[in-house]
């Protein structure tokens, strides 16, 4: 037979589409053709592929090769489907049976001595090959990564020959086996570590029961950057859908850890981040660093130093948990479900309305460094807190408050009830499923109307009011919002330092 299909995966952000790598012997002078939409990568492939095959003792046919990748009109990129023209060479010119690859799919470089080599994008390939039941073959490396998925089959051969002899003989076949021993690890930063700052301390347990987005700012030196370090130990770890969602992500940009399954991310980007690293994009497009924080915290230190543009791209994401990234070859849509924490000086000089140092700065200056934070931005930020300067006496005699266990302990039962009553947690709540389950008493009713108009609250605030005050109730472990509830909500949406 002179025509051989074989199939692969192409890599498209999270997504792994099917690619039918279709390789067909014809008569005339030697030449290799690599048709469909390739990149320089792929087509260098024809000489990784024929030094591979020689090496691994199989002969190189010296006829005209087309190989085509379909569907065509899908941008292949990197070395991944070197293997699986290999395979369709070998299968084409009958050195190879074809019934043997036929519920195969092949993902992986191949070096000039035709060992494996490993490539990103493997576990989301893993998932698709499941679906539609077939069989994995990887390098070694990508093993753990594709054995991720329950139920998934995968072959991990150290080189070209070994895969064949499988091929020829199938119960020599050596399925892989991932077996994670390792215990997941939580973060060890304590906040006992931070002396005072117990209504900040608060403020940081309950956006993380209800994953809302939350801002610290104070002056300089106050514990602010420390308290956010400290918000990742009060998460509990993920479930299996979820971190396979994270997995996906960091399989795509090759930075997948099988030690680190169920961890949740922590991301801290530099404030000179651009845009695009942010949310993502390039050339070839791929996830930016929300999309690295999805079901984790994106901390933003020095929010203020953020270029405006770069900050208000957040918005959208904020609002959907998902960002579309578009460009002139790709079209990209990537989750983004992110908890928010930010931190920022309320002045250039840092000491902005504190009672201790007095601020060298113009109110022309604060006004302007305040407003790079713009309105829509701060309307998206749940949980508004200031830091103030600790006392002396909190510092040298620091009085015992909550620590991290603790912490986390109220979070996991708060994060629970939401999930058994709603199947989700209260930041992602939407119109409708909030209005279920954040009912409110007439008098309760009566405050928030007139806190509305005193404060001249947005819409959007007053749905973000009622989804931290049933996160406030979720601690106590009450079934209705009370009125203590809905006041220590209010009170999270009234930072003096940002009045405008």
């Amino acid at each position: 037979m002179s025509l051989a299909i074989i199939h692969s995966r192409a890599h498209m952000g999270i997504d792994a589409p099917l690619v039918r790598v279709e390789v067909h012997l014809s008569s005339g002078l030697p030449a290799v053709h690599i048709v469909g939409l390739a990149e320089t990568a792929v087509r260098e492939s024809k000489d990784r592929v024929r030094s591979a095959i020689i090496n691994a003792g199989f002969d190189y046919p010296m006829q005209r090769i087309t190989i085509n990748l379909a569907p065509a009109d899908l941008p292949k990129e990197g070395g991944r489907f070197d293997l699986a023209i290999a395979m369709g060479i070998l299968v084409a010119s009958q050195q190879v049976p074809e019934e043997s690859v036929c519920r195969l799919e092949f993902l992986s470089e191949l070096a000039l001595t035709s060992e494996l080599k490993p490539c990103p994008g493997v576990l989301s390939a893993a998932v698709a090959c499941l679906e539609a039941e077939r069989k994995l073959v990887v390098a070694l490396p990508n093993a753990d990564e594709a054995s991720m998925p329950s139920g998934a089959r995968v072959m991990a051969p150290n080189n070209l020959n070994e895969l064949c002899q499988w091929l020829f003989y199938p119960a020599k076949i050596n399925w892989h086996k991932y077996t994670n021993n390792a215990v997941a690890q939580t973060p060890t930063l304590d906040l006992k570590d931070v002396q005072g700052q117990e209504q900040a301390k608060r403020g940081l347990v309950i956006a993380a029961a209800g994953y809302h987005a939350a801002l610290l700012a104070g002056p300089p030196g106050t514990g602010k950057t420390m308290l956010a370090k400290r918000l990742h130990a009060l998460l509990p770890l993920l479930d299996d859908t979820h971190a396979m969602e994270v997995g996906a992500i960091q399989s795509s940009l090759g930075e997948f850890d099988a030690s680190q399954w169920r961890q949740v991310p922590w991301r801290a980007p530099h404030h000179t981040a651009s845009a695009a690293a942010l949310v993502g994009g390039g050339r070839i497009p791929k996830a930016g660093e929300i999309s690295r924080a999805h079901r984790g915290v994106l901390f933003l230190d020095e929010l203020a130093e953020f270029p405006r543009h770069v900050l208000d791209s957040l918005r959208q994401p904020l609002e959907s948990g998902w960002v579309h990234v578009v460009r002139a070859q790709q079209q990209l849509q990537l989750p983004a479900k992110f908890l928010l924490l930010a931190a920022t000086n309320p002045c250039p000089c840092g000491y902005y309305g504190d009672t201790d140092v007095d601020c060298r700065c113009s109110p022309t200056k604060v006004a302007n460094y305040q407003q790079r934070l713009s309105g829509p931005l701060l309307d998206r930020l749940d949980i508004q807190l200031g830091v103030q300067r600790p006392s002396a006496r909190a510092i040298l005699q620091p009085e015992v408050g909550m620590d991290s266990n603790q912490a986390r302990a109220m979070v996991k039962a708060a994060q629970s009830r939401q999930w058994q009553r709603q199947g989700m947690l209260n930041g992602d709540l939407s119109g409708a499923k909030l209005a279920e389950v954040a009912l409110l008493a007439e008098p309760e009713q009566e405050l928030l109307l007139a806190a509305s108009k005193r404060l001249a609250l947005s819409p959007r605030v007053v749905h973000k009011v009622l989804r931290v005050a049933r996160t406030i109730a979720d601690l106590s472990g009450l079934q209705d919002i009370d009125r203590k509830a809905l006041l220590e909500a209010l009170g999270y949406r009234q930072l003096s330092l940002f009045d405008r």
